[in-house]
This record gives structure tokens, C-alpha cells and sequence, in this order.
């Protein structure tokens, strides 16, 4: 994300650095997809053979835009064995009577594996400031606490790429009418979500605020348009096949005698064992 970047200058409707339609889309998913499940597999066999890196996609946007279905689409090209997926709602009592971070760093994936997080620590400087559930001076300091534990989490071998979501207010609206008017959309629906509607502006100065606090070299935001959800599909693709290529990933080098093998092998092949 660009240093000055403006929320309220935003187009949610955009497709940036894509030119064409769903079809073109569908087939460069296609492709990134298996390149993706192929980087995946390696980071995979990578950590069998004693390796500690890992990838965590975080996931941000207000209600409907489109976070499960980033889950569901794009990480189920990979192969599953190699994917945490967490959710986080409102803590546990448990939870809360621990440090906010507590959670979050217990659901870290582990090595070899992709996490995703829908939704994540950045509640606590969203939700928490908009309806303050802390006192101002409590979240103002968790920007630079989550810096410090990103930084920290980077330097264990971790790859964090985080994504926002990002829909129009009216957008938001015709989805959620589209969920009451689909009997197989009703689980998903939640009252409170209307209510939510109310602080819009709030919500959109907080993650304002994320942007300007929480971009960093180690962990920049990508904020992606996410009207279009093929779009914004193909753009979080996009974006966690080039952070496995740029772990320079390969394949492990066999820890046994390959031409052995191959020949005792043939030795059981010709006996009929």
C-alpha cells in the first residue's frame, strides 16, 4: 500500500492491474491456482524435512465482503492438509483474560502450512475503538504492540500478507437484502449487522487508521476492491503466489540412496514380490 493513502478516496468497484472480464479472470485463477497449490506443497515438504517457514493470510472488511468466500475459493485450490483456517469473533472469557495477542499467537500456522485468519487481531483496533470496549489510551497502544508482534513473528519464519476487503455502503446494503432473500443465505444473516451499518463513518476512520499505523515493510496492507468478488478472488491469488515464490521454495533433496532404491525396486518388480 502506497504511503498517503485515502480510504474515502477509494474505488470498491476498481480492478487494478487487471484489464478483462470473469472469463480471462477464471482462466488466470486457473493457472495461479496451480502454481499456488504446487508452491504450497513445497512449503509443505519443506517443513517434512525440518523447515519452520509458514504463510498467514489475514483477512479484514466489514460484513459481506467476502472474506469466507476468499477461504473457500482461493485456499481451497490448495491442498487442505495444508491450511489452517481460524475465524475470530468476540474472545472467550478465557480469552479475555489474557493479553489480546494470546489468541491470535496460538492460532499461528504451523510450519509448512498457509493460516488464514478471517478477521484477527486488527477487532481489537476496529471494533474495540468504534465501540469502545477498551478506553482510548488501551487501543492506541496496540497499533504499535501489533507492529512489534508482526515484526517478531516475520523473523520466525512466518510470510504475512494482509488483505482489506473493501465494499461501497450500498454494496454492503444489496448483500445483505440478497441474504434474506435466499432461505440458503439465512444462516449467514445477522441482525446485527444492520445495527453495525450505523457506524459506518466510525468503522471507515478506524481502518483508516490501520492503514496509516499498520502498513509496514514487513507486513503492508493490500487493500483490494472487492465489489467484484471474482476480483478480488484472483487479486488475493495473486498475491500469496507471489509471497511463496519470493521464499525461493523447492523441493527437498531426497535423504536416501534414490538410484538404490529405484533398483531394489525393480529387483521386487522382476520377482513378482
Amino acid at each position: 500500500m502506497n504511503r498517503g493513502f485515502d480510504l474515502d478516496a477509494f474505488d470498491p468497484t476498481a480492478r487494478p492491474g487487471f484489464h478483462g472480464g470473469r472469463k480471462r479472470a477464471a482462466a488466470l485463477m486457473a493457472a495461479r491456482g496451480k502454481d499456488l497449490a504446487e508452491l504450497q506443497e513445497q512449503l509443505f515438504a519443506e517443513a517434512r524435512t525440518g523447515g519452520t517457514r509458514s504463510l498467514l493470510l489475514v483477512l479484514q472488511g466489514m460484513d459481506t465482503a467476502g472474506k469466507g468466500g476468499i477461504v473457500r475459493h482461493v485456499l481451497g485450490m490448495v491442498d487442505p492438509q495444508g491450511v489452517q483456517a481460524r475465524g475470530f469473533g468476540a474472545p472467550s472469557g478465557e480469552e479475555r483474560e489474557h493479553h489480546f495477542l494470546w489468541r491470535i499467537d496460538r492460532a499461528l500456522p504451523a510450519a509448512g502450512r498457509i493460516g488464514a485468519f478471517d478477521r484477527s487481531h486488527y477487532e481489537d483496533v476496529l471494533i474495540a475503538r468504534v465501540h469502545s470496549l477498551v478506553p482510548a489510551t488501551v487501543w492506541e497502544g496496540r497499533y504499535d504492540e501489533i507492529n512489534e508482534w508482526e515484526a517478531r513473528v516475520s523473523r520466525q519464519g512466518t510470510t504475512i500478507v494482509k488483505c482489506a476487503l473493501m465494499v461501497s455502503r450500498d454494496e454492503q446494503l444489496e448483500r445483505l437484502s440478497k441474504r434474506l432473500d435466499r432461505p440458503d443465505k439465512h444462516w449467514k444473516f445477522d441482525p446485527s449487522d444492520l445495527d453495525e451499518r450505523a457506524h459506518w463513518p466510525a468503522y471507515m476512520e478506524a481502518y483508516q487508521a490501520v492503514f496509516d499505523r499498520t502498513s509496514t515493510e514487513i507486513a503492508p496492507w493490500h487493500v483490494i476492491p472487492a465489489t467484484d468478488k471474482w476480483y478480488a478472488r484472483l487479486a488475493v491469488t495473486e498475491l500469496l503466489a507471489t509471497a511463496l515464490e519470493g521464499m525461493a521454495l523447492s523441493w527437498p533433496e531426497a535423504t536416501f540412496d534414490v538410484a538404490g532404491e529405484k533398483a531394489r525396486l525393480e529387483r521386487m518388480r522382476d520377482a513378482g514380490e
